[in-house]
């Protein structure tokens, strides 16, 4: 399994550097967060660094009215639900995407895709109307057809298995999820959403198509048991959990952020003052990344002084630190067979436990990024998957 960069606010210099440092990767461009031109300077220079372009055209919500988005041509300035899928305006954004796609320098490209509240004939209509269009203007098989799906959409499996029904039946080669998380959790806490998401991915995989899952974090490593080819990620949350609403104009775009700190071995993530607790008790070794994992970002956190006081780690450093450490993590985490990832991801939510339990007792806590109730949901949602569609998995993976 690869580790995509989810392109988010104030990402241009980071996707250059980690493609640099990893040797290629895959960048997916937002047009919510950079220009026209941005794109076409940024495609052609992370493809000089040996790096996969990919465009994701946010289409999720046709109306959006988000300044980022609203800017570029390919944006219908009116909408209608009607016309726009049956009449000719369709064929004019597709066209002004692959001008978009081809200034970036893409490889292989995202078709647009819209946010389901409900998987229902109308949200079918749209997509095979999306799909018939798009092969006069790309090459279908290099394009991912996106499904983007609401929390409720997931949570039923009449409604997954309604899209695998109908995906049968597309003319396209590989697919780019899209999953809001339920109630804008980071961290999700019900095990029968995260188990259809298995299903459906593990779902498409068997129609012999690759599979991206997009907005992800540490929880979806449970990925590669449903054998997906990538997940992407990125800097802030609103990279790593999907929620529809950054599409939308805010009334106020400014916010304080908090500095945290990932520590992979727990898939969790602390603030510095929690750093402190392990510091005070002489554990914060317990706390450091394994050095197989390549990340020196965070070594100023480790080198005598309270963490909370270290001048030296910064927003850029956490995020170079928890796309590194999630970079070797994502690598890892698919093996040769089905069942042997299965029990690695088994022997990992073990040892992660285990270790979050010791942490808790010295009162290092990672409150909303917290993996304390995440082992559970995981083991459910791939204890699931297992039942339902491990016999295939075994012999097609």
């Amino acid at each position: 399994m690869d580790l995509y960069l989810q392109f988010g606010y104030g990402m241009m210099k980071l996707s250059l550097e980690m493609a640099e440092r990893w040797g290629g990767g895959c960048t997916i461009l937002s047009p919510r967060d950079l220009t026209r031109g941005q794109m076409g300077r940024l495609g052609p220079a992370l493809r000089d660094r040996g790096a996969e372009v990919m465009l994701d055209p946010q289409f999720y919500l046709p109306r959006a009215d988000h300044h980022g988005l609203t800017q570029h041509s390919y944006w219908p300035q009116e909408f209608d639900t009607g016309w726009f899928f049956e009449g000719p305006a369709l064929g004019t954004m597709l066209s002004e995407l692959a001008d978009y796609n081809t200034e970036a320098q893409c490889s292989r490209h995202i078709l647009p895709g819209v946010y389901a509240p409900a998987v229902d004939d109308r949200w079918f209509a749209v997509h095979e109307a999306i799909i018939a269009n798009a092969t006069n203007h790309f090459p279908m098989q290099e394009c991912l057809q996106t499904i983007c799906l609401s929390s409720e959409s997931l949570r039923s499996e009449q409604q997954i298995h309604s899209v695998l029904e109908r995906a049968e039946h597309w003319p396209v080669t590989a697919y780019y999820v899209v999953p809001e998380h339920p109630r804008a959790r980071y961290l999700v806490d019900d095990p029968s959403w995260l188990a259809n998401l298995l299903d459906l991915c593990a779902g498409l995989k068997l129609l012999s198509t690759q599979v991206v899952c997009g907005y992800a974090n540490q929880q979806m490593l449970c990925l590669a048991t449903a054998n997906v080819d990538a997940v992407a990620s990125g800097n802030w949350m609103n990279v790593r959990a999907f929620p529809p609403d950054k599409f939308l104009n805010p009334a106020d775009e400014t916010r304080r952020h908090a500095l945290w700190y990932y520590c992979p071995q727990v898939l969790s993530e602390f603030r510095l003052p929690f750093l402190d607790m392990a510091f005070r008790a002489g554990r914060l070794d317990l706390l450091r990344a394994d050095p197989a994992l390549e990340s020196y970002y965070a070594d100023s956190l480790f080198a005598g002084g309270q963490p909370s006081s270290v001048v030296g780690f910064r927003f850029p450093d956490a995020f170079r630190h928890f796309l590194q450490c999630l970079h070797h993590q994502v690598a890892n985490a698919r093996r040769p067979s089905f069942r042997e990832t299965v029990d690695a991801h088994e022997v990992s939510m073990i040892a992660g436990e285990n270790l979050l339990e010791a942490l808790h007792d010295l009162g290092v806590r990672g409150q909303d990024r917290d993996f304390a109730d995440g082992f559970d949901v995981n083991r459910a949602a791939v204890g699931a998957l297992v039942r339902a569609r491990g016999f295939v998995l075994d012999r097609q993976w």
